[in-house]
C-alpha cells in the first residue's frame, strides 16, 4: 500500500504532499525534511529505492523515487508494493502531468495545485492503485474539465443577464409600440 506521496524541488521546498496515514502537520513537515535529506544526497547512478525514515516506518517501508529536472517525485511504500511497479506509476503520473500541461514544470505544481491533486486522485485513491493508463486518466481530467467549464456557462448566466439589462438603451424603448393586450376581467378584484 502507498502510504505517501511527496514532491518536492531541488532546495526540498515541498510541491505536493498526500499522506494516506494520519499525521500531525510537525510530523509531516519532519517527514519532508527528512525524505529530502535521504534522497538529495544519493547518486543519480543508484538504485532508486531505499529503506524509509525513521519517522516514516523506518525498515517496513520503502522510499521510491525519480529526479525530473528540478523536482522529486517521492512514493512511500510499504512491502507489499513492487518497486518497479510504483516507478511505472510515478513515470505514467509524471507524463500524465507532462500531457496535461503541455511540458509540465515546477510552476504548474504550485499555480495548479488542485488539478494536479485531482490528476493524482485518478491514479492513487487511499494508498490504494486505480488507474494506470495515461490515456484513460487523461480522458477522466478532460470529462472533468468539461463539467467545469459547462457549469461556469451556467453560473455565469445571471452576470451576462444583468450585463444585458444594464446595457439597453433606454431610448430605444419609449419609442417603442407595444400591442394591445387584454387582461381577464376579474369579478371579484377590488382596487
Amino acid at each position: 500500500m502507498i502510504r505517501g506521496i511527496l514532491v518536492f524541488n531541488n532546495h526540498g521546498k515541498p510541491r505536493l504532499i498526500k499522506f494516506y496515514e494520519h499525521y500531525k502537520e510537525d510530523v509531516q513537515q519532519q517527514i519532508v525534511r527528512e525524505t529530502f535529506q535521504l534522497v538529495s544526497k544519493r547518486d543519480e547512478n543508484v538504485c532508486n529505492f531505499l529503506e524509509g525514515g525513521s519517522l516514516i516506518g523506518g525498515s517496513d517501508y520503502k522510499l521510491i523515487y525519480r529526479h525530473y529536472a528540478t523536482l522529486y517525485f517521492v512514493f512511500c511504500v510499504d512491502s507489499s508494493e513492487s518497486e518497479l511497479g510504483i516507478l511505472d506509476l510515478i513515470q505514467v503520473f509524471v507524463e500524465t502531468l507532462d500531457k496535461c500541461f503541455e511540458n509540465v514544470c515546477e510552476l504548474d505544481m504550485i499555480f495548479h495545485v488542485d488539478k494536479v491533486h485531482h490528476i493524482l486522485d485518478e491514479i492513487v485513491m487511499g494508498g490504494m492503485v486505480l488507474e494506470t493508463s495515461m490515456t484513460e486518466i487523461v480522458m477522466r481530467i478532460e470529462e472533468q474539465q468539461k463539467v467545469e467549464k459547462h457549469e461556469a456557462g451556467i453560473s455565469s448566466a445571471p452576470g451576462r443577464a444583468m450585463n444585458a439589462v444594464k446595457n439597453i438603451d433606454l431610448s430605444q424603448i419609449k419609442d417603442m409600440k407595444f400591442p394591445d393586450v387584454q387582461l381577464p376581467a376579474f369579478k371579484n378584484f377590488k382596487l
